[in-house]
């Protein structure tokens, strides 16, 4: 019997000094367990836990774009084999396949012809051009509509910035109100973005 207690407190013994060889130095940390794989507490690691790019919301990223909607506006308007286009639409696209940060700028001709402008919006370059039907955006518009319009698209986007303590206009569309132009545009502002009307009059629309 006591040969038995002698032999389980002997295991006991060893058992004691080999946890106590794992545990950790004092003054030194566990290596981190490798990502995608469960932590002591449970739960998985992720590889990063800040991503930036890509997953900045569209207003985040324009507002701090080089290139401001206005002087992209400027680029895309005096491109072009047609002179006096006017700019009547703007998008701003953070990630599109390979394309870099940029602005689409739809421009309308005297003619008729609709034609979308790609700037870079980090260099102000244009480096794509493609020829669009206009019926395709605008139903109720006619390339008439926009030459005769009072406000164009560029001192629309100045009204809207105005309105935005610190704002930074990045996209923009167009619509019919009664027989005039009518444009809705989006500002970065200092914490979020908004959405400003303004009417054919020149008016920031309430």
């Amino acid at each position: 019997m006591l040969m038995r207690l002698a032999a389980t407190a002997g295991l006991l013994t060893l058992g004691t000094s080999l946890a106590l060889a794992q545990t950790t130095a004092p003054g030194t940390t566990a290596p981190a367990p490798a990502p995608g794989l469960p932590s002591a507490a449970g739960g998985a690691t992720s590889a990063s836990t800040t991503r930036t790019g890509g997953d900045a919301k569209e207003w985040q990223a324009a507002k701090i774009a080089k290139i401001s909607l206005s002087q992209a506006l400027s680029t895309a308007e005096s491109k072009g084999e047609e002179k006096g286009g006017r700019a009547i639409d703007a998008d701003f696209e953070n990630i599109e396949g390979k394309d870099p940060a940029h602005y689409e700028i739809k421009v309308v001709y005297p003619s008729g012809k609709l034609v979308e402008h790609y700037i870079n919006a980090d260099t102000g370059e244009l480096y794509k051009t493609e020829n669009q039907p206009i019926e395709r955006y605008f139903t109720r518009l006619k390339a008439a509509d926009f030459q005769n319009a009072k406000t164009p698209l560029k001192d629309a986007l100045a009204m809207a910035e105005q309105k935005v303590s610190g704002g930074k206009a990045f996209e923009a569309e167009v619509s019919k109100d009664g027989s005039a132009v009518q444009y809705e545009i989006k500002v970065a502002g200092a914490d979020r973005e908004q959405t400003v009307k303004v009417g054919a009059d020149g008016k920031v629309v309430d």
